[in-house]
């Protein structure tokens, strides 16, 4: 009775589940030399000659997250923080492990990812609302609520080209949100742009988590991390190091950020004597 019991919890456990990635490993190929000419490239690969070194950005990752938990990805640059959010996403496959995801997904991975610069901003919302599967009529009702979060009114039919890169934030994120999706994926394109429309975003991801949105937040500013997420994982090297709790993880990290500096400041003192 006692097993049947437990089966039970683990299925009900399982559902509750909105993204499970289970002990993923994600590989690319670097050149060994640096060839600058783009025939020689291209000979060298169809005879064979090109020499790679295989990396391996992530290494036998596992998490669970629930839905409406949030969840922020801390670690140094170069840690895999990125690449687990593109996984996530859809948009790597993994070279070993799998990626289950129950819902739909609004990512902002990279700063002007799906916006097409040679457009104006209002094209720009009309195509975006389109790969994101709305009807014209669904997104023309929309309009005007984008526009006035992301503040470009002035700007609506100037190219995107000519944006700053805080604009280019503004009209991704006000397009990305203009339908609460199951799942929202942002990796530090908020860092960009004033601090009045970063707290504006954070306002925003805030009110749709508590609608029950599942956040998924990369940052190197903890205090974003501490007052948006209640769970955490920190990579390193493309290995999880801890996960679990926000305080804690945080906590931890920081603690060895610290003494790491401290040991780096004692070394140089020792050279330099």
């Amino acid at each position: 009775m006692s097993e049947i019991i437990e089966k039970a919890s683990e299925l009900n456990n399982t559902e509750e589940n909105i993204i499970e990635v289970n002990d993923i490993t994600i590989r690319f190929n670097k050149s060994t030399e640096k060839i600058d000419d783009l025939k020689e490239y291209f000979v060298k690969l169809i005879k064979g000659q090109l020499m790679f070194q295989e990396f391996l950005a992530l290494q036998n990752v596992s998490l669970n997250i629930k839905r409406g938990e949030a969840w922020g990805i801390i670690g140094t640059n170069g840690s895999g923080k990125s690449t687990l959010l593109k996984a996530i996403s859809k948009i790597l496959k993994p070279y070993k492990g799998t990626v289950t995801v129950r819902g739909s997904v609004a990512s902002l991975i990279e700063l002007g990812a799906g916006i097409d610069p040679r457009l104006t901003a209002r094209e720009n919302i009309y195509l975006n609302g389109c790969l994101l599967g709305h009807s014209k009529k669904f997104i023309q009702e929309k309009f005007d609520e984008i526009v006035e979060f992301a503040e470009l009114w002035d700007f609506l039919d100037s190219p995107v080209k000519n944006f700053s890169s805080g604009m280019k934030s503004r009209l991704g994120f006000a397009v990305a949100t203009m339908v609460e999706p199951d799942i929202l994926i942002v990796d530090e394109v908020l860092a960009v742009g004033d601090v009045l429309f970063r707290k504006k975003c954070m306002k925003k991801m805030e009110q749709m988590r508590n609608d029950g949105t599942t956040l998924i937040i990369v940052s190197h500013n903890m205090n974003q991390i501490y007052e948006m997420c209640n769970k955490a994982i920190w990579l390193n090297k493309g290995k999880v190091v801890k996960q679990g709790d926000a305080k804690e993880v945080c906590d931890e990290y920081l603690e060895t950020i610290e003494a790491k500096k401290a040991k780096e400041k004692a070394d140089s003192k020792k050279t330099a004597g």
